[in-house]
């Protein structure tokens, strides 16, 4: 059996695994991002002091065995203003409840994978509650995750202001890897916030595991604006060790012009790759579906 190592976070991170769980043969560890600080997540890590939960959540959902109602409910979040229940999901709750009640927010994850039968193991970064920092390129810093994407700047790098160390169950992936994969995901508050914890990229840089980016279709508003696929691998690389990233995947697929131009309005553009020598291996595949209505 395969050992596969998926590092992320956010959507793309969960829209991945339910693709890969299908995977025969292979036994999937999921590294997650645990620096969220907005919505329902940051109200709760706030109030009770654990490590953020909204992306845990989701990833636990799409490697549940079966998506059944109980998922769906998972991502249920209660109306109203952001005061007592309002705005939170139903997982989120769930989650915050079983670390209160278990003492331990990996014992509530490990808790929940049960009953999800999740298809693999759904990792924290870190089991901290962490801050995450961003500078930019004219030195302005910006504090907590969710507030770097709405800065208009250019980041240069991504921090945290104290020792992160990361969690056990994280290092013991990766040094059992057959295979790393980062991404898919936002560059600098999914997948670098994991790369950066204490022991992550020397666990990396002594693997043997090919190392491969699976590069976003489309640049990111406030994060990746104008980036190429190098300048996504040369922040990776600046994070971490030269050499992180052996093969890179990119999409070929033709995107439709209604829905480029859509994302021209929110100030996105497709990622490009310089054509000149590169240092990785580079695979375009057909990984763009684009339904009709959507």
């Amino acid at each position: 059996m395969k050992n596969l190592v998926v590092i992320g976070g956010g959507t793309g991170l969960s829209l991945m695994l339910r693709g890969l769980k299908q995977l025969e043969d292979t036994r999937l560890s999921a590294i997650v991002s645990v620096a969220d600080d907005g919505g329902s997540t940051g109200r709760l890590r706030r109030q009770f002091q654990i490590p953020a939960m909204g992306d845990i959540r989701n990833v636990l959902c799409a490697l549940a065995e079966e998506e059944t109602l109980f998922t769906q409910l998972m991502d249920y979040r209660f109306p109203g203003q952001e005061s007592d229940i309002g705005g939170h999901s139903l997982g989120n709750l769930l989650l915050t409840a079983l670390s209160e009640t278990t003492g331990s927010f990996m014992e509530a994850v490990q808790t929940f994978s049960k009953v999800l039968k999740v298809k693999g193991e759904v990792i924290p970064g870190t089991l901290q509650v962490v801050t995450l920092f961003a500078q930019m390129e004219d030195g302005t810093l910006v504090r907590g995750e969710s507030n770097i994407p709405r800065m208009e700047n250019r980041v240069r790098r991504v921090f945290y202001e104290e020792p992160v160390t990361a969690s056990p169950q994280a290092l013991r992936a990766i040094r059992q890897a057959d295979l790393i994969v980062y991404g898919i995901g936002s560059l600098y508050t999914s997948i670098i916030p994991n790369l950066i914890v204490d022991g992550v990229a020397d666990a990396i840089r002594s693997s043997g595991a090919p190392k491969v980016y699976f590069s976003n279709v489309m640049t990111q508003p406030g994060e990746t604006d104008g980036y190429s696929l190098e300048d996504h691998i040369t922040a990776i690389e600046r994070h971490t060790f030269p050499g992180a990233v052996d093969i890179a995947v990119m999409s070929e697929s033709p995107i439709p012009p209604a829905v480029l131009e859509s994302y021209r309005a929110m100030g996105a553009a497709p990622v490009r790759c310089g054509g000149a020598p590169l240092p990785f291996r580079l695979l375009l595949k057909d990984l763009v579906r684009v339904e009709e209505g959507k």
